[in-house]
């Protein structure tokens, strides 16, 4: 997704305010999956497309609500809400004051502008990658859905619960013994959703390859394990540097923000995932890969 592209987004999100929209709407407007629109607008302005509905709505509201004899009630459907109350807490909590605080002169109350993406200079930082190529791959894997909006949400922990769960439920050991020593990387599968679906689905899998003893896998299979499939894909290889899961977080925004615009390749609508290695380079926490694609041979191809 080009900044172009997330320039159009909030021109189509300052065009229909006033209407029941969602990231969802949003997403179609510039022809992305939900998943992945979510994804890239909130990398690349620190804010999901709701949050920033939201911020803008209740901005408008109480510009309004100052100027104008606009009641309560009347603004709370105005600006999308389903009652007063709904209204009168979200706007309480964005300005810290009540709605009806806000007619009163002196009311102290947040101003929260339209976005307008820019290029700027940034940088002059070394980002390494490298580019790779893969066939076919399948996976043996605990596969999960989550809802669209977990995406680069600091208070979420959806995720890392999942891998906690699965450890403390004795998943994953055994599934690591179907490789052998040396060979018993753990791989955090995501696969993007089509068109208007609101959860995308994660995994927690072993590669199944040569290295893998196959021999047990039905047992596997028939206990609610998943055999995941991703197709032909070129990626874009990062290392995630750091104690912890927050390095993943700042590689994906440093791919929207630098990689990305500098070398014209956009991740495309395949699985992307993660490598943690059984004997890991000291200070790496995994690898992330990222399928993309050319932005001009994507253009072409949609042409």
């Amino acid at each position: 997704m080009s900044l172009h592209l997330i320039q159009q987004a909030i021109n189509y999100m300052e065009e229909h305010l006033y209407e029941d929209i969602s990231y969802l709407d949003v997403a179609k407007s510039v022809h992305m999956s939900g998943y992945n629109f979510h994804r890239t607008f909130s990398f690349v302005t620190g804010m999901s497309a709701n949050e920033y509905i939201r911020k803008r709505r209740l901005t408008l509201a109480a510009q309004e609500l100052q100027s104008t004899g606009l009641s309560v009630m009347d603004a709370a459907y105005k600006y999308g809400y389903e009652s007063p109350e709904s209204f009168s807490k979200a706007f309480t909590r964005f300005h810290g004051s009540t709605p009806k605080q806000a007619r009163q002169k002196g009311a102290r109350l947040h101003l929260f502008n339209p976005l307008v993406i820019k290029i700027i200079m940034e940088g002059g930082s070394i980002m390494d990658y490298r580019m790779e190529h893969q066939e076919e791959q399948r996976f043996l894997a605990l596969v999960k859905a989550f809802p669209n909006e977990i995406i680069n949400d600091d208070n979420d922990h959806s995720i890392p619960d999942f891998w906690d769960e699965c450890w403390s439920k004795n998943l994953i050991e055994p599934m690591k013994q179907l490789r052998r020593e040396g060979k018993r990387d753990l791989y955090g599968l995501c696969s993007p959703t089509k068109g208007g679906a609101t959860h995308f689905d994660y995994g927690i899998g072993i590669l199944l390859d040569e290295d893998t003893d196959t021999k047990a896998l039905a047992q596997f299979t028939d206990n609610g394990y998943s055999i995941w499939k991703t197709t032909p894909a070129d990626y874009a290889v990062f290392q995630c540097l750091g104690p912890d899961g927050d390095c993943l977080g700042e590689t994906w925004s440093r791919f929207y923000k630098e990689f990305s615009p500098q070398t014209g390749y956009v991740q495309t609508e395949e699985a992307d995932y993660e490598i943690y290695f059984e004997k890991g380079e000291p200070g790496v926490f995994c690898e992330l890969w990222i399928p993309v694609e050319r932005r001009d041979m994507l253009q072409n191809a949609k042409e």
